[in-house]
């Protein structure tokens, strides 16, 4: 099969980059044939307003992607981002061509502004199931009304043309939490399809998560990811664990200045190294106050069978699954956090904990079993067509 692959790239790589890698990967690896169909946004300011100001609707990006269906021909298109220089009017060239159209959800966009479900440090699901038009004077996208409102008139414009209800075969989301956000936003249950994201295996651990003294923190250093209350309750976690610190961004320079004991901030790092980091860590705290729609270093954190100490907020119950692969808490508890952090001081605990991670990343998450889930929604959609 053919199939086109479309997607709007980010300035800083982040999870859904890394699946659209990964996935076109596995399906090469299995014998389709994959064109990657690419645009990035632009990294200066003037440009970003510019292509901002047409993000509802962008003639160009249609006209460029009925250009690249007409020299590839595909079967159908697997439609990943288009924020913001694409925009949803790539979904309706390729509907015009007759080609079918699958669109993995990797975010909120169709239905917050900021993507995210989250305002003023909480979850906010204010514009869910209403128009977005109150995320302006919140200011949602980038602390601007301005950009705010392109992104509010994107859902707005797009949700009254059924650029999505009328340009998608298929929506394929990775948790039943993130469908039914969905369907209360007014999308059709009957065209979602639960297919996990295909991540990468980590390659075997050498030594069991008991033998490391580091517990690892994966992402940007930003508003809602949630580090100041692991900070807070770190300083009460006796020796010898070490927190590791992966990751950059805007709060990296306050997190540094509160001096934490055994905190170790080490920035960005490539791949491969946060591979090697999280097979000799004992375990990872994925704080976030985000409804993510997976979490993709949660999920690479059980490719690696490392334990995971995670707020219980939105989808990570569903993403952790029941087989005991680490401790859920609710940040909403006092001393939650000292108290999961402390247990993993138990070697046996935390052992049992990683083999249970690594158990659920083979029976979702690794390629063998989330590709052929996503080829058959394919042939689904091929198949209708």
């Amino acid at each position: 099969m053919k199939i086109l692959q479309v997607h709007n790239s980010y300035l800083n790589e982040g999870g859904e980059d890394q699946v659209v890698r990964a996935e076109a990967e596995a399906l090469r690896g299995a014998g389709d044939e994959v064109v990657e169909a690419r645009m990035a946004n632009p990294s200066r300011f003037g440009s970003q307003s510019a292509n901002l100001a047409f993000a509802p609707w962008n003639p160009k990006s249609a006209r460029w992607m009925a250009s690249v269906v007409e020299r590839h021909e595909p079967d159908l298109a697997h439609v990943h981002n288009t924020w913001y220089r694409l925009t949803p009017s790539v979904i309706t060239a390729l509907k015009r061509r007759s080609v079918p159209v699958v669109m993995t959800v990797h975010n909120y966009r169709m239905v917050c502004a900021n993507a995210l479900f989250f305002r003023d440090g909480g979850p906010c699901t204010d514009c869910l199931g209403r128009q977005p038009w109150r995320s302006v004077a919140y200011r949602c996208y980038r602390g601007s009304a301005a950009q705010s409102l392109m992104a509010a008139g994107t859902i707005a414009i797009n949700r009254s043309m059924n650029t999505w209800e009328d340009g998608v075969d298929r929506f394929v989301v990775s948790t039943r939490f993130v469908e039914d956000k969905l369907v209360e936003a007014g999308f059709p249950r009957d065209r979602m399809r639960l297919v996990p994201s295909i991540v990468p295996d980590a390659g075997p651990r050498e030594q069991p998560p008991s033998a490391s003294s580091s517990v690892v923190y994966v992402g940007r250093l930003d508003e809602g990811k949630g580090l100041e209350a692991v900070f807070e309750a770190w300083s009460r976690v006796p020796a010898p664990l070490e927190l590791l610190v992966v990751g950059d961004g805007p709060l990296r320079a306050s997190l540094e200045s509160l001096a934490v004991p055994r905190v170790r901030m080490v920035g960005w790092k490539e791949r491969p190294e946060v591979d090697r980091i999280m097979r000799t860590s004992r375990a990872m705290v994925f704080p976030s106050a985000f409804f993510e729609t997976l979490g993709m270093s949660l999920a690479e954190a059980l490719a690696a069978g490392l334990p995971v100490v995670a707020g219980s907020v939105g989808t990570r119950p569903e993403v952790l699954g029941n087989n005991g692969a680490g401790w859920l808490i609710d940040p909403a508890q006092p001393d939650a956090w000292e108290v999961a952090l402390r247990a993993l001081a138990d070697d046996d605990a935390v052992d049992r904990a990683g083999v249970a991670a690594r158990q659920r990343y083979d029976s979702d998450f690794a390629p063998a079993v989330a590709l052929p889930r996503l080829q058959a929604v394919f042939r689904e959609v091929a198949a209708g067509a």
